[in-house]
């Protein structure tokens, strides 16, 4: 594969792929009729959960990093590679902060014991 140089001004000159008005026009009516011919069932956006980011979490609980990486028993560093965004954390550590998010105490209480 051959390595190709652009400058800016050649970048902005290319004609654009994505047409951003028909994007925000598209409705959520739109969304499910499009899932529905694609043969995608409606629960996969029910299943969808938000993940708050570790640093808003850390900071609604009112705890510094080292608090808050001693109380989830992980390294100072896995935290801070989150919080900075050089590392996701991977699905089981996902579930782990859902469970905080929804119960800090009962949480804590059993990564304690």
């Amino acid at each position: 594969m051959a390595i190709v140089r652009r400058t800016m001004e050649n970048i902005r000159r290319m004609k654009r792929r994505v047409n951003r008005a028909k994007i925000a026009a598209t409705t959520e009516a739109d969304i499910r009729r499009h899932m529905r011919e694609d043969g995608q069932s409606q629960s996969v956006l029910a299943e969808f959960a938000p993940v708050t980011p570790p640093q808003v979490l850390r900071k609604q609980l009112h705890m510094t990093q080292t608090e808050f990486a001693k109380a989830l028993r992980i390294p100072l560093a896995t935290l801070r590679n989150w919080e900075q965004g050089r590392v996701l954390p991977d699905p089981a550590a996902r579930s782990l902060l859902t469970i905080v998010v929804r119960n800090p105490r009962a949480a804590f209480r059993a990564l304690a014991a």
